[in-house]
């Protein structure tokens, strides 16, 4: 080979080995950047706003410790301590309306659940006007539209609609109006 052609060669290798790196250096960079989490969207709950995420946990059971049901695919993964069941049950017959509904208190403290399947829950407009909520305020809860304010019969209550055709509500009672917002981040339901 003549001196000419093996310094063309060897220039060609460097660039060649210059390019190679260039492509790993890249490419444990891109690693680097997935693996951190950098981007990910992360859940978190905003306490000075009545907005929620809450991040999916593994799809409950009746079974599963921790999960309290409310009804048929409807359950809560958060309860305030020391509170048990006093009550619950299908929900009053009512033309267009399936569901059910629990009671979890002690003493005066107590949560209620409802859940109702069918046209009253046809839609957001639908659902909204059945609800008594006294000095209603429009916010979401896991990106659903929903109405929190009082109840009529003392402490304080949300409504909001799950999915098409199935709305829930929780009432609290002052004692645990903290609590309202997380119980209703809470709420597991299959899509």
């Amino acid at each position: 080979m003549a001196p000419d052609e093996l310094v063309a060669v060897r220039g060609e290798g460097w660039r060649a080995a210059l390019a190679l790196a260039a492509l790993a250096a890249t490419v444990l960079t891109i690693y680097a950047i997935f693996s951190s989490g950098f981007g990910r969207v992360t859940s978190s709950v905003d306490t000075s706003s009545p907005t929620i995420a809450t991040p999916a946990p593994p799809t409950p059971t009746p079974t599963t410790p921790g999960i309290t049901v409310v009804a048929d695919n409807f359950w809560l993964t958060y309860l305030p301590p020391g509170l048990t069941r006093t009550g619950g049950g299908a929900v009053r017959p009512e033309p267009g309306v399936e569901g059910g509904w629990a009671r979890y208190a002690s003493g005066s403290t107590f949560v209620e659940v409802q859940v109702e399947h069918g046209t009253v829950a046809a839609d957001w407009d639908t659902y909204r006007q059945r609800a008594t909520v006294t000095s209603p305020r429009e916010t979401t809860i896991r990106g659903r539209p929903a109405l929190v304010g009082g109840h009529p019969s003392g402490g304080m209550v949300i409504v909001w609609l799950e999915r098409t055709g199935t709305g829930a509500w929780i009432r609290v009672s002052d004692t645990l109006r903290e609590s309202l917002i997380p119980l209703a981040a809470s709420v597991q339901s299959p899509v």
